[in-house]
């Protein structure tokens, strides 16, 4: 089957919608990082939180609390990790096995559905949960590198590059916390487009409902109010 005779297999209507995804992923991620000051996102709250946490580990002592909240990032982005890995192993097998995947198309209730289309609406899936991946494996890494940079920090805040330092921790500490972010709204966005086996209309509802979601829980949350309180950029 030639590349012309797959792209007949969807209409227009799937081009809008998988184009729609694609855009409101890309948008979404745009609106929360470049938010303005006056109606800042969760995400650029916490950036503040992250730098005055940096801020008072120059003084802190001990500071078992401070290793105590890296290895719990740590150790959630791992969990992540993980589970991207099984996902695109899961998937890949499943795309692998043209039995498998028409079966999966009964489950679904398509009708005389090539398996081919089945096979690409997969894939797409998978490229958001493997964006996810590397967004996790890299935050990961960066908070590996933040640890380090707050063991250089000096427990003495007249020392001269003791605040300079506790900067650069915040600064990789906040690096890698937008990965992390990043690779929660591909996760986000690889359910949405996994509606797309049920049809084009299952898919344009399903990204409307994640981006009102992650809209909601940047925007208009509770816990985003908690945090305006006193809020100083």
């Amino acid at each position: 089957m030639i590349l012309t005779d797959i792209i007949n297999l969807f209409t227009i209507w799937d081009a809008v919608a998988v184009s729609t995804l694609f855009f409101c992923w890309i948008g979404m991620s745009f609106m929360i990082e470049r938010a303005s000051a006056r109606r800042p996102s969760v995400s650029i709250l916490m950036n503040t939180y992250r730098r005055n946490w940096m801020k008072e580990f120059v003084t802190r002592e001990p500071r078992i609390f401070d290793a105590q909240i890296m290895g719990n990032l740590r150790q959630g982005t791992a969990f992540f990790v993980s589970a991207c890995m099984i996902a695109i192993g899961g998937g890949i097998a499943v795309i692998g096995n043209t039995e498998q995947v028409l079966m999966l198309a009964d489950d679904f209730a398509i009708d005389q559905t090539p398996a081919v289309v089945v096979e690409i609406k997969l894939v797409v899936m998978l490229l958001f949960v493997t964006n996810a991946f590397l967004k996790f494996v890299w935050a990961h890494r960066l908070f590996g590198y933040c640890s380090i940079v707050m063991a250089s920090v000096p427990n003495d805040a007249t020392n001269p590059i003791a605040y300079s330092q506790a900067e650069k921790a915040a600064e990789i500490n906040i690096t890698a916390a937008r990965g992390f972010n990043r690779g929660m709204r591909s996760i986000y966005f690889s359910f949405a487009a996994a509606t797309w086996l049920l049809g084009t209309v299952a898919l344009a509802v399903a990204t409307v409902i994640t981006v009102l979601v992650i809209w909601r829980r940047e925007f208009a949350s509770h816990s985003r109010a908690v945090l305006m309180e006193d809020y100083h950029d």
